[in-house]
């Protein structure tokens, strides 16, 4: 077993958890898989490379999310037959009733399922959860394998499926996970909190396709109005507030649609401003569905996943959160702006 957390209370999660599993998966079941709304690509990678792994122990399982990921990950093994909650709410539904386990990866707030979430809530049936996030509201799990110290839920698929042998990876899985753990580490640029990531990725790079073809897919593939959009954030929406340390862009409705906005294209908008020397935090806002949306991106040891729990009604990780308010995207800016003050001598203190 691949055990990466040195402290007691992680070892014991993971045997309890294989334990657990194990029990599971001894006669074929029908699993359904599914992930947060707005799937990333954490969120595709771990969800499709569970279900293919799934399907190689003999059981029947299917991939479904609340709305449609970004067009840059259609090419995604398996990405084809991920079912779409907003496209066939009735399908999906009648899916869902008939499923034997529930899997959810990569989100552990039953809020963050979106359409999904009502009936989850009324399913009567085992759940499992694997993913990478701070603390939950789902009441209970058969069994879970959460650790928020892996650079993504991707690694932790990984490591369930090496636990079982190499002889499970194949070129779609290890292709699913490998697009997984780049896209949620930036390309190694954040979240790598052991070196032991980079023995998984030998692995999976030995299995999957090209490396520089993945990435390629995954970085160059964009429109001209996204790429459009990109610089006319930068130049005309960034505002830099030297005393915080912060940049925040913002981006209205119109704004989105002037660009022709497609789902993903404001995907990694956030990182540009951390390029800067003197920047700690960063922060996109934008305007879409009805809601105001948050990401945030900070370097070292400053917590945005603090700042979003408490204000922004998100969360995620040390350095990557996201968060939402309803309310104008004027409100949303100064509400931003009012609390920063808080985290001033935070923000000022680069490690």
């Amino acid at each position: 077993m691949l055990i990466f957390a040195n402290y007691f209370g992680c070892i014991m999660q993971r045997k309890q958890f294989f334990e657990a599993f194990d029990a599971v998966i001894q006669t074929p079941k029908r699993f359904v898989v599914v992930s947060h709304v707005n799937p990333d690509g954490d969120a595709i990678g771990s969800s499709l490379a569970f279900a293919q792994f799934l399907k190689k122990m003999g059981h029947q399982a299917e991939v479904m999310v609340s709305n449609d990921f970004p067009e840059f990950l259609a090419w995604m093994p398996g990405a084809c037959n991920v079912h779409i909650y907003d496209k066939a709410p009735e399908a999906c539904d009648e899916l869902l009733k008939s499923a034997e386990v529930l899997a959810i990866l990569d989100f552990n707030h039953v809020s963050r399922s979106g359409l999904v979430q009502n009936t989850i809530k009324e399913l009567n049936i085992n759940k499992i959860l694997i993913d990478h996030h701070r603390d939950t509201d789902f009441d209970q799990f058969l069994c879970a394998l959460s650790d928020t110290n892996v650079s993504s839920t991707s690694e932790l698929v990984a490591e369930l499926i090496l636990h079982y042998g190499e002889r499970y990876l194949d070129e779609s899985i290890a292709t699913n996970l490998l697009v997984g753990i780049i896209t949620d580490t930036g390309s190694f640029a954040h979240s790598v909190y052991h070196p032991e990531i980079f023995s998984i990725c030998a692995k999976l790079v030995d299995k999957s396709v090209s490396y520089n073809q993945i990435h390629r897919l995954i970085y160059d593939t964009f429109s001209e109005d996204r790429l459009r959009l990109l610089g006319y954030s930068i130049s005309n929406k960034m505002e830099v507030l030297d005393e915080y340390a912060t940049a925040i862009i913002f981006l209205s409705k119109e704004e989105l649609a002037k660009f022709n906005y497609q789902v993903g294209d404001t995907e990694g908008v956030v990182n540009f401003p951390l390029s800067m020397k003197k920047i700690r935090m960063s922060v996109l806002v934008t305007e879409r569905q009805g809601v105001i949306r948050f990401s945030f991106r900070s370097k070292g040891s400053f917590s945005v996943h603090e700042l979003a729990n408490k204000y922004f009604n998100g969360g995620g990780h040390t350095n990557a959160a996201g968060g939402t308010l309803t309310c104008s995207l004027e409100a949303a800016l100064e509400k931003l702006h009012q609390v920063l003050p808080e985290y001033k001598d935070l923000l000022n203190q680069m490690d």
